[in-house]
């Protein structure tokens, strides 16, 4: 595993970017046959998988796809959204999600500046450190299943 050669404090936010970027980077290179990660699911910790739960290989492809974002950036608003979209052209779902979106605008100017940062700060952090919580574990059962644990 890579180790990190920026001092940043613990709570800090590029602390838990540099930690799970560098968590992802072990992953690829660890899992050498991502196809492997197929029908395994994410134990949670010792409790049996949920029904419909997505497999380690979805996971695996999530985590790398969310590093790459990560690292270079997001793709435009428009270009998000088409891709989010797939090209459903239903014009009514269009509607409600520009109203949903007025809604959440309405709101969101009622809130002050410093609280919307550290909501969203806050939040960030937290997703981050699950996600490198997940990658860890997509790398320890892949590491089980292929005999390699260390």
């Amino acid at each position: 595993m890579q180790v990190l050669t920026k001092r940043y404090p613990k709570n800090c936010l590029l602390t838990a970017m540099d930690r799970y970027l560098a968590v992802v980077r072990n992953m690829e290179q660890v899992v050498m046959i991502p196809s492997l990660l197929r029908d395994m699911q994410l134990s949670a910790h010792g409790y049996q998988a949920q029904a419909g739960a997505s497999d380690l290989y979805s996971y695996f492809t999530m985590l790398k796809a969310i590093r790459m974002d990560v690292e270079h950036g997001l793709l435009p608003r428009q270009e998000w959204q088409a891709k989010v979209a797939g090209g459903k052209a239903n014009g009514a779902e269009t509607e409600a999600g520009e109203t949903e979106e007025a809604e959440e605008e309405r709101v969101s100017g009622q809130l002050d500046l410093e609280a919307q940062l550290h909501l969203h700060f806050a939040s960030l952090h937290h997703i981050l450190t699950h996600l490198t919580l997940k990658a860890e574990e997509v790398t320890r059962r892949y590491q089980e299943k292929t005999g390699q644990a260390m």
